[in-house]
């Protein structure tokens, strides 16, 4: 048995990251925008809120997480959180999904483990996406997305400590799928087991350097682990 296929083997319940192992969630709707309208908020208004060394200026989220590293009471906060989650709406909308990750999750769910997602993105967006493609189901009521007051965002573990609670199970019986080291991070505040997907080689870099032992490069690895062949059609649970 290969590490990977031992780690799934071991897992009762799987917890999904969103943007990335399940969609990419800004494919239609560019991140670039998202993040531009974040800036024109925190930065006009308030030029001090932050620091140009803090942040990529294409990632929204991590604008927002530098806004509350450097001011997390600020006023500016709710409302950025809040103009953030109605984006990630209207991207969720149109969002491409990550190849095999779909199947992944019939072929999980129909082997009785316990699904849940643990995001930074806001569990509005995930549900637009999850209905929009069948796949509530499969995951309710175990999605857990940044609060609305977003302090604890990954990586600290609060949302995969809101999932062990939600699915009734202990650390040593998860794992986690994620992109990040941030991700990687949580999970291992958690005590949580954790595989990483790296679709692009950066991506793979970054995890490499964050010390994850577990990377794959497509959802099929993971699917191909648990399963010796394609997955067999799985009805989705009723509602």
């Amino acid at each position: 048995m290969t590490p990977l296929a031992a780690a799934l083997d071991s897992a009762k319940c799987v917890f999904f990251d969103f943007d990335g192992p399940i969609c990419r969630l800004f494919s239609a709707r560019p991140a670039d925008l998202i993040a531009r309208r974040l800036l024109n908020l925190l930065d006009d208004e308030e030029p001090l809120l932050l620091a140009e060394e803090t942040y990529l200026p294409h990632d929204p989220l991590g604008i927002l997480s530098a806004a509350l590293r450097a001011a997390p009471d600020h006023e500016l906060i709710p409302t950025a959180e809040q103009q953030l989650t109605q984006e990630e709406q209207r991207a969720a909308r149109h969002a491409t999904s990550t190849p095999d990750a779909h199947a992944l999750i019939e072929e999980l769910y129909g082997q009785g483990r316990v699904l849940a997602i643990t995001s930074n993105n806001s569990a509005a967006a995930i549900r637009v996406y999850l209905d929009r493609h069948g796949l509530a189901p499969y995951f309710s009521p175990h999605v857990h997305g940044r609060r609305a007051d977003p302090i604890r965002l990954k990586p600290d573990p609060d949302c995969l400590w809101r999932a062990l609670e939600s699915t009734g199970t202990m650390p040593g019986e998860c794992l986690m799928i994620g992109d990040s080291p941030s991700d990687w991070k949580a999970a291992e505040n958690a005590g949580v087991s954790f595989v990483g997907y790296a679709r692009a080689p950066h991506k793979a870099e970054a995890l490499e350097q964050a010390g994850v032992r577990l990377i794959v490069h497509s959802m099929k690895e993971i699917l191909d682990a648990i399963s010796g062949a394609a997955p067999a059609a799985v009805r989705p649970p009723d509602n």
